[in-house]
């Protein structure tokens, strides 16, 4: 196992730092380096890695939602208002109804496995859009006007309005019944985690300010109460809960009551993220299996573009009658696009279900996550300076 270890921090921190000299994002290499040294490759990542793979990548993900937390500002996202709303929501409705409009002609099949994939591929990818994101707030770019806080936002609830939608229709593919609880559960999910978590984080600022506690230990009981937090979401499904957003409001409770103490507790996770960015888009590119990204055939990828171009349309109709100029506008539809860390923890559900429409959902997911997550880090990369007005 330490030698995986090794090999997964060696490769990916060597091939991000090659992208990033020829002004690529650096997690292209990493997600390449995953390939290479993944099981359909040399197979150098040990079997009991792969096996906790989808724990660790978690893990990564809840370490960025943390970060987010800490850094986003509520009274900035207020200015946003209606979009930031439409965000959550919209742009990925655009596409599972593009999907099941396009794929049954392009792919040849029918409306309600197009509507499977259709919910696979519309999730955004947090692991992509909120580092960057972050890095804009903490560089003054697009905040006055609210809109890095509003794409942080809107990637966090987007993918529980997601899978809620892909737990629907592989419910009804497997012939069960649908109950109108389950679309219920989508605004209640929402509303228990972002009260839970600014609860949790009044308190714990109650606490660290009682006990003056140490930054380095309000990191670990942050994060520690964030596991926890997780998984009442996974060990108690029965609850509508959505623990990646408790986890943000909590950080967002704990900058709104004390911004130095969120600052020094977010400057120590800006550390913890170098080292897990390595190994979750390493294990993402570990995830992907070649064969099916081989086979994918053209009409696989025009069928990603041209969803992809609803999507920016979805995105667009959110931002209309925003006071938004059209060039930032633009940057919110590119800066919505890329997917990963959802499409390479449930693109395989479908087939391991035995539902016919299984191998084709696995293919086009390592498309998307192989054409998006470096088009769409590239594309934020290349754009934001550009696109947005910087605040000193």
């Amino acid at each position: 196992m330490l030698f995986s270890i090794a090999a997964i921090l060696f490769s990916g921190l060597f091939l991000g730092f090659v992208c990033k000299k020829i002004n690529f994002p650096s997690l292209f290499g990493m997600i390449i380096a995953g390939i290479l040294i993944g099981p359909h490759c040399a197979n150098l990542i040990d079997s009991s890695i792969l096996d906790i793979s989808s724990q660790i990548r978690r893990i990564a993900l809840i370490i960025i939602l943390i970060r987010a937390g800490l850094k986003l500002d509520l009274s900035d996202l207020k200015k946003v208002g209606r979009p930031a709303l439409l965000m959550c929501f919209l742009p990925a409705t655009f596409e599972i109804v593009g999907m099941v409009l396009l794929a049954p002609a392009i792919l040849g099949i029918s409306k309600l496995d197009a509507a499977i994939l259709g919910a696979v591929i519309a999730a955004v990818s947090p692991a992509v859009v909120v580092p960057r994101m972050i890095k804009l707030i903490d560089n003054g770019y697009g905040k006055k006007q609210g809109i890095p806080q509003m794409i942080l936002a809107g990637a966090s609830v987007d993918d529980v309005f997601v899978i809620v939608m892909f737990t629907t229709f592989t419910s009804l593919a497997q012939g069960k019944e649908v109950s109108a609880m389950a679309f219920v559960n989508i605004p209640l999910s929402i509303i228990l985690g972002i009260t839970i978590g600014f609860l949790a984080g009044f308190a714990l600022f109650k606490f660290f300010f009682k006990f003056k506690t140490a930054s380095i230990s309000m990191t670990i009981i942050v994060l520690a109460l964030s596991f926890c937090l997780s998984t009442i979401e996974t060990e108690f499904p029965f609850i509508p809960f959505a623990s990646l957003i408790a986890i943000m409001a909590m950080g967002i409770a704990v900058k709104k009551a004390d911004c130095k103490m969120a600052s020094s507790i977010s400057s120590i996770y800006d550390k913890f993220w170098t080292f897990a960015e390595i190994f979750l888009f390493v294990l993402v590119g570990a995830s992907v299996e070649i064969d099916h990204a081989m086979g994918a055939g053209l009409k696989s990828i025009l069928l990603l573009m041209l969803v992809l171009l609803i999507r920016m349309a979805g995105v667009f109709f959110c931002l209309l009658g925003s006071k938004l100029k059209l060039k930032e506008k633009f940057f919110c539809m590119i800066a919505y696009t890329p997917k990963a860390t959802v499409q390479a923890a449930i693109g395989g559900l479908p087939l391991a279900m035995g539902l016919s429409c299984g191998e084709i959902v696995l293919t086009v997911s390592v498309i998307a996550i192989l054409l998006t997550a470096p088009l769409g880090a590239f594309g934020i990369d290349l754009s934001y300076k550009r696109a947005l007005e910087r605040e000193d």
